[in-house]
């Protein structure tokens, strides 16, 4: 669990469109990979993969609370640290399944 602070959300520019957020932690910037927002009793969240300076991640997963000002939609998107340690558990079991579910929906695809 990172305590950080939210720069800026932006769209690389590459075939995937793949989204990234910087965040501002005590160590320094680091630059994550959206790999997805989704919701957990009625809460939403975001799965942030750090990545190096070469723009890879290593599998490893950051979560927290996610939010958009849905009357203001050019507002950036706020985070919300995960201070609750059961909390924090629950939404990585949610987001464990949410992997799962991938990895079976390109077997079944594949066939």
């Amino acid at each position: 669990m990172k305590k950080d602070t939210v720069n800026t959300f932006e769209t690389m520019e590459d075939a995937t469109e793949e989204m990234t957020v910087t965040l501002e932690l005590d160590c320094g910037s680091v630059t994550c990979a959206i790999a997805s927002i989704f919701s957990v009793k009625d809460k939403d969240y975001i799965a942030l993969m750090p990545l190096d300076e070469d723009g890879q991640g290593d599998g490893t997963y950051w979560f927290y609370g996610y939010s958009e000002n849905e009357n203001d939609p050019n507002e950036e998107p706020k985070l919300r640290y995960i201070e609750d340690d059961e909390e924090y558990e629950i939404v990585e079991d949610a987001f464990d399944e949410i992997l799962d579910n991938a990895e079976f929906d390109e077997i079944i695809d594949v066939q």
